[in-house]
């Protein structure tokens, strides 16, 4: 393990829900090879004198393992990177998820908003020049989620009755485990069912690097850009090429693409950040969803409020039906599959699904693919109990068990936070106004959406896995 790397991470900590190949395809990438494109693989170990380095990008790419990916050290995912960055002079702004929030404040027994203000104290005595919460772009993320799936659904009623099957079920995109597997392992028959939208971190980054940047006087590669989240597969996610885009300044000379920007740059976890709380300091508001009493606000649901917002959105905008306080979803075959129904004079019309962990989702998986599921929508998260239960979140403390911490965070999670709708956010409003211009844009669609691409399997990783 890298000495580089945070000391947090440790093998014994990771579950992989797939035991890793033989080999990894990326070992078997000689420089020596006459032709790239076709490596001549040997089985001697002899060959090989030098280690591997594999990138996180690498890791996106093979396929003989998944969670395992997580055991990579790539160095400007770390600590050390991000401390040399700032000490180097760079424009480092910090964007703190709202699972972390919960973590950090779990294990010092404040509060949230308490959490938000001792890190942010510290991280711009360190030199950090903001600190911005993902509240915000989640709140983004769950408008266009929201517009998707009317259009999705409206496209269902049409008379077109192959369009009708490639629509539903709309799967939730937010959570880069699932996504890993359903490039890797489920390939293009699943991938059209996914949602588009952009994670709650890489809208946040889009944001910051093609907008916020503006307003701070500074071009995107002065920026670097770091999220604070509950997993560690977010490393993962902020290092797809999907995420990168080219300075748009920079004149093409020859066959040089010049520079391409992340929409992040780095990836520390709630774990990493452990010993960053001390003081306290004035909140940055930019990106930030706290109101003028100093409350935070946004949505319900631990894992982003997905389903949550997206059938109170569709109850109203598809059949008129204004759905107000705490939604009741009932518990199928454990607390991790839940599903909730909206009827409409006698038949049911709306059908959504709250799906976690390995075992659930690939029932659904499997639903999906025969063609029966009769979901409109499914929250799917691959963690047991979703995103507060992540891989990089803080560990039980001596004595307390992981379901008696889960349920301490689901309560610490929302104190003092107001339920607010993200359609009525004040920020998010105004970054339609002045930037995205309105929810399914040509603009949000292009900055706030991606795409998911089914990995192409070496024979090699073929032959181990079978």
């Amino acid at each position: 393990m890298s000495e580089k790397f945070s000391p947090t991470l440790r093998i014994g900590d990771l579950s992989d829900f797939i035991a890793p190949s033989q080999n990894c395809v990326v070992s078997l990438k000689k420089a020596r090879f006459k032709n790239p494109d076709k490596p001549q693989v040997s089985t001697s170990s002899k060959q090989q004198t030098e280690p591997v380095k594999i990138s996180l990008k690498d890791c996106l790419a093979c396929s003989g393992c998944i969670t395992s990916a997580e055991t990579v050290m790539l160095e400007k995912q770390s600590l050390d990177e991000f401390l040399s960055n700032i000490n180097e002079g760079k424009a480092v702004i910090v964007s703190l998820s709202p699972q972390s929030r919960a973590s950090l404040a779990a294990h010092y027994d404040i509060s949230p908003l308490q959490v938000f203000k001792k890190l942010t104290t510290f991280l711009k005595s360190l030199g950090v020049k903001a600190v911005f919460d993902t509240s915000c772009s989640r709140d983004i993320a769950l408008i266009e989620t929201c517009n998707e799936f009317i259009t999705r659904y409206k496209q269902s009623q049409e008379s077109d009755e192959e369009r009708s099957k490639a629509s539903l079920p709309m799967l939730s995109s937010a959570c880069p485990g699932w996504i890993c597997y359903a490039e890797k392992q489920l390939g293009s028959y699943i991938l059209p069912y996914i949602s588009s939208v952009k994670s709650p971190q890489q809208a946040i980054g889009a944001t910051i690097k093609h907008h916020i940047c503006q307003k701070l006087g500074l071009r995107p590669d002065e920026i670097y850009h770091v999220t604070v989240m509950p997993c560690y597969d977010k490393k993962l996610e902020a290092a797809r090429d999907d995420f990168v885009f080219p300075l748009e300044s920079h004149e093409v000379l020859c066959e040089d693409e010049g520079p391409r920007i992340a929409e992040v740059d780095s990836v520390l976890t709630s774990g990493e950040v452990l010993d960053l709380i001390q003081r306290q300091a004035p909140l940055d508001r930019i990106l930030t969803n706290v109101d003028e009493e100093g409350h935070l606000y946004g949505v319900p649901g631990s894992s982003g409020g997905y389903a949550e917002t997206v059938f109170t959105y569709a109850a109203k905008e598809l059949f008129g039906r204004v759905i107000e306080g705490q939604l009741n979803f009932k518990t199928i075959r454990n607390s991790d599959f839940r599903e909730l129904a909206l009827e409409v004079e006698g038949k049911s019309v709306l059908k959504f699904a709250l799906c976690y962990g390995f075992q659930n989702l690939q029932n659904i998986v499997r639903k999906v693919k025969m063609r029966k599921c009769d979901y409109h929508f499914v929250e799917v998260m691959a963690c047991p109990s979703g995103c507060l239960n992540g891989g990089g979140q803080i560990k039980p403390k001596p004595g307390q068990s992981p379901k008696d911490l889960i349920k301490t965070l689901e309560t610490i999670y929302m104190e003092n936070v107001l339920v607010a709708d993200p359609f009525k956010n004040p920020l998010v409003k105004s970054l339609y106004d002045e930037w995205l211009g309105q929810p399914g844009s040509e603009k949000a669609k292009r900055l706030m959406h991606t795409e998911y691409h089914p990995v192409v399997k070496s024979i090699t990783s073929q032959l181990h896995n079978w």
